[in-house]
């Protein structure tokens, strides 16, 4: 929810309707998609497996949100990998129904519970509670969101979603120690982008947050510079520079000719000593190292 967060508060500000519609059961971490009129799409759930489904019930128009059920039939189950024939729940909700802060809450990437109150399957109220609200919440919200991860509860009278942001990893670069290092990352749950083209990688290497990780890459001084640089203007809690103290060296004279000299934020040669050779083992020392200084921020 937290990656359409910026168009969905867009929406809101300009009176445009949009529907969120999220999963709740089976729990398989923040998928999200937001439906507006002519049937526009933000987002996707499930790489779109049940993009269609949400889409036809937005076309209905209610007034309120729903609690639907949706049995998985074999195209939905061989994208998302939830076995046929399960019982799937979402919510789906019109987005004026949130408090309007929400949306740039999530925009900063803020932890937060979202509780949708039932009158059998129809919602008729939605709650969200974030780090300085919570003790407001009933206990059962409370509990759920002091765990520090997402999770869902489905109640008789409510829905529970706690939602806390995926970090996000950059790699500015290609290769298979790129892929091995993108790999990896997606088997910790972070939402993963590999960057090849120079120009797109800046803008999204300046847009990280403090959850966030970087890795730039290249033999090319100027391109990796420019990357580095890029990372360093935002906000990026953990930025991995690979290559030798040559490169490292390399790579600072030339942002200092652009009067970037603090690199203290900068781990270079990236990742922990674990004498790796091999792309698998470049990529358990960069994502150990990434996840160490994460977690001491």
């Amino acid at each position: 929810m937290y990656d359409i967060a910026l168009s969905v508060n867009a929406c809101v500000r300009s009176k445009t309707r949009a529907e969120i519609a999220w999963l709740v059961s089976p729990n398989h971490g923040v998928h999200a998609l937001a439906l507006t009129p002519g049937g526009g799409r933000i987002g996707k759930i499930f790489d779109g497996a049940f993009d269609g489904a949400m889409s036809d019930h937005s076309n209905r128009k209610l007034p309120t949100g729903r609690l639907l059920n949706i049995q998985v039939n074999e195209f939905e189950a061989t994208i998302s990998g939830i076995p046929t024939g399960t019982n799937a729940q979402f919510l789906v909700v019109p987005a004026d129904h949130f408090d309007p802060d929400t949306w740039p809450a999530m925009i900063d990437r803020v932890p937060i519970a979202i509780v949708a109150h039932l009158n059998q399957d129809e919602v008729t109220r939605v709650d969200v509670f974030d780090e300085s609200s919570i003790g407001t919440a009933d206990a059962q919200t409370s509990e759920l969101f002091a765990k520090g991860a997402t999770a869902y509860e489905i109640h008789p009278d409510r829905v529970i979603s706690v939602l806390f942001p995926v970090t996000r990893l950059v790699v500015a670069g290609q290769g298979p120690v790129a892929e091995a290092i993108a790999s990896l990352g997606q088997t910790l749950g972070w939402n993963v982008t590999v960057m090849m083209r120079n120009d797109l990688a800046i803008g999204l290497l300046a847009s990280l947050s403090p959850l966030d990780a970087a890795v730039i890459m290249g033999h090319e001084v100027e391109v990796s510079s420019r990357n580095l640089g890029a990372a360093l203007e935002g906000d990026a809690g953990y930025i991995g520079a690979l290559g030798s103290l040559q490169k490292q060296q390399d790579r600072a004279d030339w942002l200092a000719y652009q009067d970037v000299t603090d690199l203290s934020r900068v781990f270079g040669p990236a990742g922990i000593d674990i004498s790796a050779s091999s792309p698998a083992e470049i990529a358990v020392s960069v994502i150990a190292q990434a996840i160490a200084v994460l977690k001491s921020n």
